[in-house]
């Protein structure tokens, strides 16, 4: 089915739901993160001061740099000896915060369970370089590895997909993959987990409210307006900046994945079926009592949800992924 509403056990969904309850009481108690300035989020995040503890890294990882159109790029890899391809990751943050050494655990958990190697982009931020640097970084990204997967990886099978942020870069990507290079083909699959595809903002984004689940629409507002600054709606769907508008023929297979108390559950819903509407697969799981970011906290519903990401990327590479 192009839409699947995840059922799971009572005890999974109560399990997640005092997940929920736990994250909305203590970020009762910090400032919103649209109420301080970005500089100052990032640096209690390195710090470990931050209300989610310290960054995990590994010391499988490996960074380096490749040109870029505001300069270096740098990109951190977790890879087997020999992978069977190359999965091109986007991180999050409103496009305000994160960094491409601060998801060890997810690169690393993809990159075993698959077999791929995994490269997450360290692009530009906003607001001090706003749109399109963070586009035109990924879309450099993008084409370094179509041109050097093979010699550097030993495999030109590429993979897509990222989280919030990075589901509408990569989603972007995409697209100019197919309009400015003639590339698209390169990627055999996309994995957009609770992605931002309208920047003038959805139904489902502009009525969520004041209520701080990770996402609030202030903050979702803030940090539209940290990647687009003077933007009016009208402007901000344009689909060079708002995939959700453009015209989506000659796409990759496509997973969507959103909680249904995600404020982007309609970018999801929406973008999902214009995917499938201009000809392309594409499945939308859809996850009870679930916040933006449910991915990144300890639970069994958010281990089902990595699972079933882990058996798209095996099955988009024409691999068997154990268990899927």
């Amino acid at each position: 089915m192009p839409i699947t509403y995840v059922e799971l056990p009572e005890d999974v969904i109560g399990e997640s739901r005092a997940l929920n309850e736990q994250i909305e009481a203590m970020l009762a108690t910090i400032p919103a993160v649209n109420t301080v300035v970005p500089e100052v989020t990032r640096r209690t995040r390195l710090e470990g001061s931050g209300p989610f503890g310290a960054i995990v890294t590994s010391e499988r990882a490996v960074d380096f740099s490749i040109p870029g159109p505001g300069g270096e790029i740098p990109l951190r890899v977790v890879s087997p000896a020999e992978p069977a391809a190359v999965y091109l990751h986007i991180h999050g943050g409103g496009w305000t915060l994160g960094a491409a050494d601060q998801q060890d655990v997810l690169l690393t958990t993809l990159s075993d369970a698959t077999g791929i190697a995994v490269v997450s982009v360290g692009y530009r931020l906003s607001p001090e370089s706003p749109m399109p640097a963070a586009p035109d970084d990924c879309e450099a990204a993008a084409c370094w590895l179509v041109e050097n997967s093979l010699e550097r990886f030993g495999t030109d099978r590429l993979l897509i997909g990222g989280e919030s942020a990075g589901a509408h870069l990569a989603a972007l990507t995409l697209l100019r993959m197919r309009d400015n290079h003639g590339a698209v083909a390169a990627f055999s699959g996309a994995n957009l987990v609770f992605g931002a595809f309208d920047l003038s903002l959805t139904p489902s984004a502009r009525s969520w409210g004041a209520r701080n689940l990770i996402l609030s629409t202030p903050i979702i507002e803030w940090f539209t307006d940290q990647f687009l600054p003077g933007l009016t709606p009208e402007q901000r769907r344009d689909p060079a900046i708002s995939p959700l508008y453009a015209e989506l023929h000659g796409l990759p297979p496509a997973l969507f994945l959103v909680g249904d108390l995600d404020p982007l559950l309609d970018d999801s819903l929406f973008m999902s079926a214009r995917w499938r509407a201009a000809g392309n697969e594409a499945q939308l799981l859809v996850y009870p009592e679930s916040a933006h970011g449910f991915t990144a906290f300890p639970s069994r519903l958010a281990a089902h949800a990595s699972a079933a990401q882990i058996a798209f990327l095996g099955r988009a590479i024409g691999n068997r992924v154990e268990g899927a």
